[in-house]
């Protein structure tokens, strides 16, 4: 076996104790003649690879991750590889996202008696990682930024006949005020501190309910509020996009759905301030009013009249569920347009793999790491444990690197894979404007992708992250 030199790679394995360990060893006894890149971190199966641990070595100067298990069907838990098998894939798909070549990761399968074909698949990497070259690091790039893209076409004309929702709203009000006796508290939109913005709104008396708004500047998930309100008979007021959420909420039982009562109306489309504000000189509006599919806003000595669909964070432009998905009383009248294509995809996908990984180290940059991102969730209910914060294990420093703070949305974006609903959220609440919601956005492509599975669809629905088949139709054979 060559010798260690300066030219080595720095390629991680993860291999599993019973299989691949083994053929690695049956490799070394039989003295057959293989790369020494390779750093071998043993683990009980290859169901224990938590693709943060790829994602991790990738992003902290790893040249290239190698994972190796058991051959389906032969897992010596039975079930671990077939997990790891759709895991994994999931992360191969979603690194091109960040700008790291997925060529750098590959998973396979060597029982312990395929010494031969261990050397093989281990040559066979290492000099694919040699030709790739060693790694680019996150905190050594120049920065770039992507500009502007055109805006898509929204799925269905985004707008609002305000005499329509001024109908709906007042028999929202009332459902509300008669339902409100036995519920501990409705939450639902008030006018914040000026009429361009909204705010929470927690109504427990009939007269909270008359500062109920819903409209334009509705923007916030309110399911956010719902997780850890155990004993409390809790209303709430959604749109169709946070809808969703409910439906995934229950899904994974961590609501129950005979302590809510959900209240629905049709939604043409919210506002993204901050879009407004780019369009009057720096300025953030004071006054918002929406006529159709017009949007005015005012501010300091500025105002400006602009189609909503300009103006409308990408969600809007995306939803093809303008109604509530799931709710006890809906106001008004649904939707009855029609549905246009999917948007296309996003303008990151006009980008090289080292454009985007240098465009991330410009967004990384502008990150406080104040966690709003996650705050703002609604799926994201460990908070209390997250690991973003948590010394044992101690997964992520708390300097100012850009490659830490990547790792975070890694991180987020891994434990939200074929749970996130795309309602938005954590991008709207980034003070910084970082559109970490394209992290999510494109694992839930590789979610549908592989498994034709969108979360908050249908409660009785199994996540395909907590199941598996034999056979995969969408997962290629790897030996």
């Amino acid at each position: 076996m060559p010798g260690v030199s300066e030219t080595t790679l720095r390629i991680v394995g993860f291999l599993c104790t019973w299989c691949s360990y083994g053929g690695a060893d049956t490799a070394g006894v039989g003295r057959l003649q293989q790369p020494a890149d390779l750093r071998i971190i043993r683990v009980p199966c290859s169901g224990r690879v938590d693709p943060l641990f790829v994602a991790k070595a990738l992003l902290s100067g790893a040249d290239g991750v190698l994972v190796s298990g058991c051959h389906p069907r032969d897992c010596h838990y039975s079930e671990g590889n077939y997990y790891a098998r759709r895991r994994l894939e999931v992360l191969k798909e979603f690194l091109p996202v960040i700008g790291i070549d997925p060529r750098r990761f590959e998973y396979t399968w060597v029982s312990a008696s395929e010494g031969s074909r261990w050397r093989d698949v281990v040559t066979d990497f290492s000099e694919t990682i040699r030709t790739l070259g060693p790694a680019p690091r996150l905190d050594e790039v120049e920065p770039i930024s992507a500009g502007r893209a055109a805006l898509p076409v929204p799925r269905h004309a985004l707008g609002w006949d305000m005499k329509q929702q001024a109908d709906s709203l007042a028999e929202l009000k009332e459902s509300i005020k008669a339902a409100l006796p036995d519920l501990d508290v409705v939450i639902g939109w008030a006018q914040g501190y000026d009429a361009a913005h909204g705010t929470p709104f927690f109504m427990r008396r009939p007269e909270d309910v008359d500062r109920l708004v819903f409209g334009p500047i509705s923007v916030q998930n309110l399911v956010n509020f719902l997780p850890g309100r155990t004993g409390k008979k809790v209303g709430v007021v959604v749109k169709g996009c946070d809808s969703r959420s409910i439906l995934e909420l229950l899904q994974e039982k961590l609501i129950e759905r005979d302590t809510m009562m959900i209240f629905g109306m049709s939604c043409g489309g919210v506002v993204d301030l901050e879009a407004l504000s780019e369009r009057l000189d720096g300025r953030m509006p004071h006054a918002v009013s929406v006529e159709g599919d017009r949007v005015r806003a005012e501010a300091d000595g500025k105002s400006g009249e602009f189609p909503l669909a300009e103006v409308a964070p990408g969600k809007c432009l995306r939803c093809d569920a303008p109604d509530a998905l799931i709710s006890d009383v809906f106001a008004g009248p649904k939707f009855s347009g029609t549905m246009g294509p999917p948007v296309p995809p996003a303008p990151l996908e006009s980008l090289s793999l080292d454009e985007r990984f240098r465009f991330w180290r410009g967004r990384m940059e502008h990150c406080i790491r104040c966690y709003a991102c996650r705050n703002a969730c609604p799926m994201c209910v460990c908070r209390d444990h997250c690991i973003a914060e948590s010394r044992d294990p101690h997964w992520l420093s708390q300097d100012d690197a850009p490659g830490s703070k990547l790792l975070f949305q890694v991180i987020h974006a891994v434990h939200l894979a074929g749970r996130c609903t795309a309602c938005g959220e954590c991008q709207r609440a980034c003070p910084m404007r970082i559109p970490v919601g394209l992290l999510k956005e494109q694992m839930n492509n590789a979610v549908r992708k592989l498994f034709a599975y969108r979360a908050g669809s249908d409660q009785d629905a199994v996540p395909p992250l907590l199941t598996f088949k034999a056979e995969e139709q969408n997962i290629p054979d790897r030996g």
